[in-house]
C-alpha cells in the first residue's frame, strides 16, 4: 500500500519569465516548504531550488522548470510530500490530513458521520462532517464541542443538527 501524501501547496500560476511559480499554501508558511527538497506533482518529482514569501502565498523555483511556459503548465498542480516527511507533533497537535476520514460519533457512541474536510476561516478549525445520508455540516473543533479521542472525533450532536 502506498504511503499517504499530504498536500502542502498548489501552483497558482507563473511568476515572471524565468520559470518561477506562485503558490497557494496549505501549510503554515514558507518555512514549512523549506523543510522539503522534493515534491511530488501529478506523477513527477520537482526539486525545490528556492522559495520566498510572495503576496498571500509564496514564489518558488524548481530545478526542472526553466521558463514561463513550463511554469504556466503547472497551474493547478498540487505539491505533495509523504506523510512520514512531516515533522513530529507535540501533544495536542494534529495535522489536518490526519483528521480527514475519521469517524465522528456522539458521546454515547452514536454514529454522526465522517470528517471530510478541515476549514479555517480565521477563528479556529472547523470540521466538515458528512452525515449518514450525505448531508454535510460544520462543527467547531474545540474542546467540549468536538474532541479527538481514540482515533475518532467525539462531537456534541446538537452542533450538527
Amino acid at each position: 500500500m502506498a504511503e499517504a501524501r499530504v498536500t502542502l501547496a498548489a501552483v497558482a500560476g507563473a511568476h515572471g519569465i524565468g520559470g518561477e511559480v506562485r503558490l497557494k499554501l496549505f501549510a503554515q508558511g514558507v518555512d514549512s516548504l523549506k523543510r522539503h527538497q522534493v515534491f511530488h506533482a501529478d506523477g513527477r518529482v520537482l526539486t525545490l531550488k528556492s522559495v520566498k514569501p510572495g503576496g498571500v502565498g509564496a514564489i518558488a523555483r524548481f530545478a526542472e522548470i526553466s521558463d514561463r511556459g513550463a511554469a504556466e503548465a503547472l497551474r493547478g498542480t498540487l505539491l505533495t510530500v509523504p506523510r512520514s516527511a512531516l515533522p513530529p507533533l507535540a501533544d495536542g497537535e494534529y495535522y489536518h490530513a490526519d483528521l480527514i476520514g475519521l469517524p465522528c460519533e456522539g458521546p454515547d457512541g452514536t454514529a454522526l458521520g465522517m470528517v471530510v474536510a478541515v476549514e479555517n476561516f480565521g477563528a479556529g478549525d472547523l470540521l466538515e462532517i458528512e452525515k449518514p445520508g450525505g448531508k454535510r455540516g460544520l462543527i467547531p473543533f474545540r474542546a467540549g464541542v468536538a474532541d479527538l479521542a481514540g482515533g475518532k472525533v467525539v462531537a456534541d450532536p446538537d452542533f450538527l443538527a
